[in-house]
């Protein structure tokens, strides 16, 4: 015995099915899709229609029982009866029933037959004399018995000499198999009915036998009726389910191709604005998806218009230096004085480490948004690194410069979710500003408290102010206005702008207000999501 392990390099008949599925579908439109979907659930229910085949071989096989049941009934009442009172009876009998009854005597001559006493009670139909429809109701059901595979039933034939051995179905008969019954298909297509028996109490060894012959015409009456009604429904529900799919298709289909040609514009670029429907108006998933994707485009729009912004604002600030510097170049080689040869070189030195300055803060400011969106943010306690970096700046600078209130807040109090060297940054870019703009041995207030779901920090100083139509204009790039005693070119004008990135990447806030006493200077109010463990239930 062999005994298959599927390993990981295997061949799987699942997966090769399913992707196999996927590569059939991916060649269908969306719309034929739903189209197939659909129309293979009005498929099943077409199956309907073989089953009312079996309601059919059902309903014979209860004709064929009755048939029998009728042959004892009729040998009951013929029993021990004189020919003429048979032949008074019979017709009554096959009348009332619908049938045909033959008596075959022992030798296998007929004795007597209903249709020779009587009106016959049913009529075989030449197939050539009935309407078309009738030839299309006779394909249908040799196109289902087909596919269901139903066992062909032969045709039944009168015989051209009307005898008993003329009726196999005679032949089946002896006296342990009292009766027996079959059914033939009739011209038309129509069931006949044919059951046989022994007449009751016959005691010699060839006694007369009952043949029973009728036209179960009412059961393909019946199916084709229940088959025309099953159509019509299905033909209906096609027809709407066709007409739905379309429509749902179309609400669908239409605006992913509005979208894919308005994306496929933005992807080309040859239009200066491009907008993308919002489709305010649906509130499924398309309407998201379109949604989503305006945001997408807009961001994108905007994110354009800044790098080209700030390449040429980068160009602009770098060209400043380099024309200095080439001109303090140029000017050493047709000085001979050593002294302004020597102010020359000072001048391009600063270029130079103006230059290098301004390279590093770009590269930087570059670079925040990608790293920022990479970084995965840690608790940082806010409290903790400002005091710390206070700490740092007075090792750094003179104790008589400055004087620092810091209202540290407590341990844990203001935490926040965020990248603690770029915080750090932000924090020192400000701290130096203040420093910077506060006279000598001006006061700098600094505090940091919780407010609701928000951790607020304030950093004062006792400079000139900021008016208040250049708040905003701050926190743009290369944007400088120095204290006049401060030599030109050490700052490249990106710190704040730098700063505002950073707030904002952490989904935070950074303004310019008045000092809450209204006292002279300028005040930083930094607003940071508070860290979740630390938000109050």
């Amino acid at each position: 015995m062999e005994l298959a392990i599927a390993t990981p390099n295997s061949p799987k008949i699942g997966s090769d099915v399913s992707d196999l599925s996927l590569r059939w579908s991916a060649r269908l439109s969306l719309t034929s899709r739903i189209l197939a979907v659909n129309i293979f659930a009005l498929a099943l229910l077409a199956g309907s229609l073989f089953y009312l085949n079996n309601y059919r071989d059902r309903l014979t096989e209860e004709r064929l029982a009755q048939a029998e049941l009728q042959v004892l009934v009729i040998g009951e009442a013929l029993v021990d009866q004189p020919e003429d009172v048979r032949r008074d009876l019979i017709p009554r009998l096959t009348n009332h029933l619908g049938n045909r009854v033959r008596i075959y005597g022992g030798t296998g001559e007929k004795l007597i037959d209903s249709f020779e006493l009587a009106k016959p009670s049913y009529e075989l139909i030449d197939p050539e004399t009935q309407p078309w429809r009738k030839d299309v109701a006779r394909s249908l059901d040799r196109a289902i018995e087909y596919v269901v595979l139903s066992k062909p039933i032969e045709a039944f034939e009168e015989p051209a000499d009307d005898i008993a051995d003329s009726w196999p179905v005679l032949l089946d008969i002896t006296p342990k198999n009292a009766t027996t019954s079959q059914v033939r298909l009739a011209p038309e297509r129509t069931p006949m009915i044919i059951a046989a028996g022994l007449l009751p109490g016959a005691t010699s060894k060839s006694p007369d036998k009952i043949l029973l012959t009728s036209n179960a015409r009412d059961i393909t009456r019946i199916v084709r009726a229940e088959r025309s009604s099953v159509v019509l429904v299905i033909f209906f529900a096609a027809t709407v389910s066709v007409l739905l799919s379309l429509f749902l298709a179309r609400t669908i289909i239409r605006p992913i191709r509005k979208l894919a040609r308005a994306a496929v514009r933005v992807r080309l670029g040859r239009e200066q604005e491009i907008t993308i429907p919002k489709m305010p108006g649906r509130r499924d998933e398309i309407g998201q998806l379109s949604r989503a994707l305006a945001d997408m485009s807009g961001a994108l729009r905007h994110r354009i218009d800044a790098t080209e912004d700030f390449a040429a604002d980068v160009s602009h600030e770098i060209k400043n230096p380099l024309a200095s510097l080439r001109s303090a170049l140029e000017g050493i080689d047709r000085v001979e004085d050593p002294d302004l040869r020597r102010q020359l070189l000072d001048v391009a030195n600063d270029d130079v480490r103006r230059i290098d300055r301004l390279i590093s803060d770009i590269s930087d400011a570059s670079r925040v948004d990608a790293e920022l969106a990479r970084t995965k943010f840690e608790p940082v306690d806010i409290g903790k690194m400002l005091e710390q970096l206070l700490a740092s700046m007075e090792q750094r600078e003179s104790a008589d410069i400055f004087n620092i209130a810091y209202a540290r807040p407590g341990r844990g109090v203001a935490t926040v979710m965020g990248d603690g060297g770029r915080l750090e940054r932000v924090f020192s870019n400000i701290l130096d500003n203040a420093i910077s703009f506060s006279p000598k041995e001006g006061l700098i207030e600094i505090m940091a408290t919780p407010d609701g779901d928000q951790v607020v920090i304030h950093i004062a100083d006792e400079g000139p102010g900021i008016p208040i139509d250049q708040r905003e204009k701050i926190f743009t790039r290369f944007h400088s206005d120095r204290p006049v005693d401060e030599a030109f070119g050490r700052h490249s004008g990106l710190g704040l702008a730098i700063a505002k990135t950073i707030i904002e990447g952490h989904e935070g806030q950074i303004n310019v207000k008045d000092k809450l006493d209204k006292s002279q200077g300028a005040c930083f109010e930094i607003r940071l999501p508070k860290a979740e463990s630390d938000q109050p239930s």
